[in-house]
């Protein structure tokens, strides 16, 4: 079992930027897969960043370029560093951990950007 808490959303203007956190409650963070979703009102949650236990990363289409996603083990935290914000990328922003198969979730974070 591993408790997921999202913090750093918020509301911020197109072209600006926000810094989001996952603090995971877990002896063995570095052996979790880690990953940023998102869903926007009406729709599924989609992927949006993905870094695994071993550091590789991949991100969505749609916000290569512009977010990035990083670990640190030391301090059982995932972070998701989003520039160049616009409109579309408003959402609630959840925290994914998974481990042979099994996922945990965080509460989620809103993220409003206005135009």
């Amino acid at each position: 079992q591993v408790q997921l808490v999202e913090s750093g959303g918020g509301l911020v203007q197109a072209g600006g930027s926000l810094r989001l956190s996952c603090a995971a409650s877990t002896n063995i963070f570095s052996a979790y897969d880690m990953s940023w979703y998102r869903q926007m009102a009406g729709k599924q949650r989609e992927l949006v960043a993905w870094i695994g236990s071993n550091g590789r990363t991949t991100t969505s289409p749609s916000v290569t370029g512009r977010f990035t996603i990083s670990r640190d083990n030391g301090k059982n935290t995932a972070t998701l560093i989003m520039d160049s914000l616009k409109p579309e990328d408003s959402a609630t922003y959840y925290c994914n951990a998974r481990l042979r198969g099994r996922d945990w979730w965080g509460q989620g974070t809103q993220v409003t950007v206005s135009s």
